[in-house]
């Protein structure tokens, strides 16, 4: 027994050790640049999976996105399948050399992110309203740009280190 949980724990240690970095994706085409995509007005259409992979939600989101400088600001208005809608304001700042910094009123202190090639990973702390309790729930959520107007978005939820289910969105510019 004590051999097998040895075993186990080694192979969740080097699986872990395996994870993808933005580094990965530096050499990839077309070059993400934020400020470019995330300029001006964009929809996106998208899901969540829960843990067992069935879809619990879907819903569509009109995106305004503005720049000044280094500063951004993307306005997301949501609409669910069922009705309800909700909106997210980010305020993104351009660090340099690929890293990004993002607040919102339901992110928990600062999404951090690193952007390489076609891609950016995000890291943040949303704050999930569910029921009538509010829970906070871990994101790791990467963007891969396709083209000139189309990136693919999956991102996983987590707590306690608990994969809760997946977010995939279709991002279009218009």
């Amino acid at each position: 027994m004590r051999r097998w949980f040895l075993a186990a724990a080694a192979a969740m240690l080097l699986s872990a050790c395996a994870a993808p970095t933005v580094d990965d994706y530096a050499a990839e085409k077309p070059l993400l640049d934020l400020k470019t995509y995330f300029n001006g007005e964009l929809v996106a259409h998208g899901l969540f999976t829960d843990r067992d992979g069935k879809v619990a939600r879907r819903f569509v989101v009109q995106m305004s996105g503005t720049w000044a400088g280094n500063q951004g600001t993307l306005d997301e208005r949501f609409t669910y399948s069922d009705g309800k809608t909700e909106r997210r304001v980010w305020r993104l700042t351009d660090e340099g050399n690929g890293r990004w910094t993002g607040r919102a009123d339901d992110v928990v202190d600062v999404a951090e992110g690193r952007a390489a090639g076609n891609a950016l990973n995000w890291r943040y702390t949303l704050k999930l309203p569910v029921g009538g309790s509010v829970y906070e729930v871990q994101f790791d959520d990467w963007m891969y740009l396709m083209d000139e107007r189309v990136m693919l978005n999956k991102a996983v939820m987590s707590k306690f280190g608990i994969r809760l289910g997946e977010v995939t969105l279709a991002f279009y510019k218009k």
